[in-house]
């Protein structure tokens, strides 16, 4: 009866401790475009800044990308700029593909932020610029994610 018991214990913590736990949905990395020259004399000039995000989905089902949005965060400016560091622009309108993450595969999402600069002309001004980290939030069925990219967006003006 004791052996028997013994067997039993451990045919129970062999089930229960060999799982490698509760599979998840992930965000692994992102990135975004390095560089954007704003056009000289623009004024509010609207422009896509693009976003790769690599996501691993080790659930049992499909995830569904709902909404992808984005924060960027002026962190260093160079020269003259019309906004401070710590100041931030909210996207929200932010296209994306895929919308499914198969079970148990590993995709990239890609992203198109909408953004905008301003920039006096080139010939009269001295030049200027700013990094902006950027931090993108996925919703999806799986629940709500965010990443910052793992490197800055500089915008480069006159």
């Amino acid at each position: 009866m004791l052996r028997l018991l013994a067997t039993l214990i451990a045919a129970g913590c062999l089930g229960a401790c060999s799982s490698g736990g509760t599979p998840t949905f992930a965000l692994t990395s992102a990135s975004v475009d390095p560089t954007y020259w704003c056009p000289g004399g623009a004024n509010n000039a609207p422009y896509d800044m693009h976003a790769t995000i690599a996501a691993r989905n080790g659930t049992n089902k499909p995830v569904t990308i709902q909404s992808v949005s984005a924060q960027m965060t002026l962190v260093s400016i160079h020269g003259s700029w019309l906004e401070r560091v710590g100041d931030h622009y909210d996207a929200a309108s932010v296209s994306f593909s895929p919308a499914t993450v198969a079970s148990g595969s590993s995709v990239t999402l890609r992203a198109s932020i909408p953004s905008a600069c301003t920039s006096g002309s080139y010939a009269d001004e001295s030049s200027s610029s700013a990094d902006y980290q950027v931090t993108m939030h996925v919703a999806t069925s799986a629940g709500g994610f965010s990443i910052i990219a793992s490197n800055k967006h500089e915008i480069l003006a006159a």
